[in-house]
């Protein structure tokens, strides 16, 4: 998920304006960054954002496209990194997401002289319409480009010369944002919060040019009109302030954040948490659909509203259409922090033509997902700048307990913000101590049951992508059926045992038996413990374990 910015601007501006606004982008997570600008310039590199923002040249310029690339198609180099130009260098690109047919486009262009670069699908796009612009006029060659490939796009375009963008998606996000002097293309309105609060949203198929002025047409070239919408939501920049790094400042702030949450349930978004009730209850099926961070948060919820009586399952975005059958009885909650995850776009589309009711849960205000349901509600857990979600996990999680409350689950919220903030106050030197015994391990296996079994898997996945240790999440039931037999003296297992999970204490026997080196996350004290959480509720149990994973993640890291 790379983030992609084009300025056309009446006056000259500082070619460092559209890095800086790049880096409001960094959240969606990137290994290279780079710049072109309409005099011909083209500078890029991998690494960090901050560090190609120092070493830059400053630009004055009207016309400039940027973009972070993650690599797909190609390793990181600064050959692969965006932007992609022409023979010529007289078309210069950047794109947001997967040419699926580049090889057949690539082919014919090779076979009619053009010279690649890179290894990548995107550069294929600038030679498209070196070799189209030939024998046919711009809007005919977009057009035509967008019927011939297959595949996902957010693609933003200059000329040497013209003081034009000329921009077409399709299954990525993009937003055109309208200044008093300039116009600014973005992945999503984070990009530009700063500067305006209009915007207007792309459709799937659509283009626009982009100059003194704006027109959108439809994928035949017909103009389109298009509603400029006002947002409520003035842009705030995170800074790290006095600590290291933005991970451990966004652990910090779950407290702050759990309670945001819980405030604005009891009252701005109360309606809307008692209509999604309301869409629970009418539903012949209820199924969550999510990636990654997300998807765990959405596993959780089904063990709250199961504790209630009410049947869902959570579903993985990417095989959402091949496990369910869905119809205009389903309901399809979908959980997505960014609100733009491709996955999940894809599984609401599936459940649209299925005609399903849609509802969401997200972080980031008018995202694609938010657009696309039938009812939203935000998490309020601010901007997340570390790639890692954690205190948008929290806030999932604590809006779903929420939901569960509304249906007779009797869990206090007023405190989950006290009980957060005691978990970190206590356990963070601990957890540090630990984090210096274990960093050398390569394989860490997490242990749950029942509402434990998510936070596991979380708690793995932290470890993956922030550690880079082979962490294994699992349901301690089953352990013998396999795993058990790689546990071996000085194996590193973490258990999380609730109040009264007997058989988690079984299971954590079993490890030890086998000489694992065990660390305890328990809410009941008789267990003794490593880390005793105290709360006598396991579903707020569920939440303050997983801070400690949280912090083993980033101190192990």
């Amino acid at each position: 998920m790379c983030g992609i910015i084009g300025i056309v601007s009446q006056e000259y501006i500082s070619s460092k304006e559209i890095i800086k606004a790049l880096k409001r982008l960094e959240y969606r997570g990137y290994d290279s960054v780079g710049y072109a600008l309409n005099d011909g310039t083209i500078e890029k590199d991998t690494g960090q954002i901050s560090l190609f923002l120092e070493k830059m040249k400053d630009k004055k310029f009207k016309t400039g496209i940027a973009h972070t690339r993650w690599a797909t198609h190609g390793g990181v180099s600064k050959e692969n990194a965006h932007p992609h130009s022409d023979c010529s260098n007289n078309i210069m690109i950047v794109h947001n997401g997967i040419i699926e047919n580049y090889l057949d486009i690539k082919d014919e262009l090779l076979k009619k002289g053009h010279v690649f670069r890179s290894e990548t699908d995107s550069e294929v796009i600038a030679h498209y319409f070196e070799e189209k612009l030939k024998n046919t006029d711009i809007k005919k060659a977009i057009s035509d480009f967008m019927k011939e490939t297959r595949g996902t796009f957010a693609v933003l375009m200059i000329k040497k010369g013209e003081n034009k963008i000329y921009v077409f998606k399709r299954d990525s996000p993009l937003v055109l944002g309208i200044g008093e002097k300039e116009f600014y293309l973005s992945s999503d309105i984070y990009g530009f919060s700063d500067k305006t609060d209009k915007a207007i949203f792309f459709n799937d198929n659509e283009f626009a040019i982009v100059g003194e002025d704006y027109t959108f047409y439809d994928i035949d070239g017909n103009i389109i009109e298009k509603e400029v919408k006002e947002f409520e939501w003035g842009f705030f920049e995170e800074k790290k302030e006095e600590y290291e790094h933005y991970m451990i400042k966004e652990i910090k702030e779950e407290g702050k954040a759990v309670r945001r949450i819980i405030n604005s349930l009891n009252n701005e978004q109360h309606k809307k948490i008692i209509k999604l009730n309301e869409m629970i209850k009418n539903a012949k099926k209820v199924c969550f659909v999510a990636s990654g961070t997300s998807y765990f948060a959405s596993l959780l919820g089904v063990y709250f509203l199961n504790r209630v009586n009410i049947e869902s399952q959570a579903i993985i975005a990417s095989e959402f259409k091949h496990f369910i059958k869905i119809d205009e009885k389903t309901l399809v909650i979908a959980i997505s922090q960014s609100g733009e995850t491709m996955d999940v776009l894809k599984a609401l589309k599936f459940a649209k033509e299925k005609k399903a009711k849609i509802a969401s849960i997200v972080n980031v205000p008018y995202s694609s997902v938010q657009r696309i349901s039938d009812l939203s509600l935000e998490i309020l857990a601010g901007q997340e700048i570390c790639v890692a979600a954690t205190k948008t996990f929290i806030n999932q999680v604590s809006l779903l307990l929420y939901l569960a409350n509304l249906n007779g689950l009797n869990v206090n919220l007023d405190t989950l913000h006290a009980r957060i903030q005691e978990t970190i106050d206590n356990n963070e030197n601990k957890v540090e101590a630990l984090a210096k015994t274990l960093c050398k391990k390569r394989d860490i296996y997490v242990l749950g049951r029942g509402f434990t079994y998510p936070i596991a898997r979380e708690i793995a996945l932290k470890l993956k992508e922030i550690s880079y240790i082979h962490g294994e999440g699992m349901m301690g039931g089953e352990l013998k059926h396999g795993t058990l037999a790689l546990i071996e003296k000085g194996t590193p297992v973490i258990s999380l045992i609730s109040y009264n999970d007997h058989e988690m204490i079984s299971n954590t026997k079993e490890v030890e038996a086998r000489g694992a080196r065990v660390i305890t996350i328990s809410n009941k004290k008789e267990t003794e413990p490593d880390f005793y959480l105290r709360t006598s509720k396991d579903e707020k149990f569920a939440i303050t374990a997983t801070i400690i994973g949280q912090l083993l993640a980033y101190y192990i890291a």
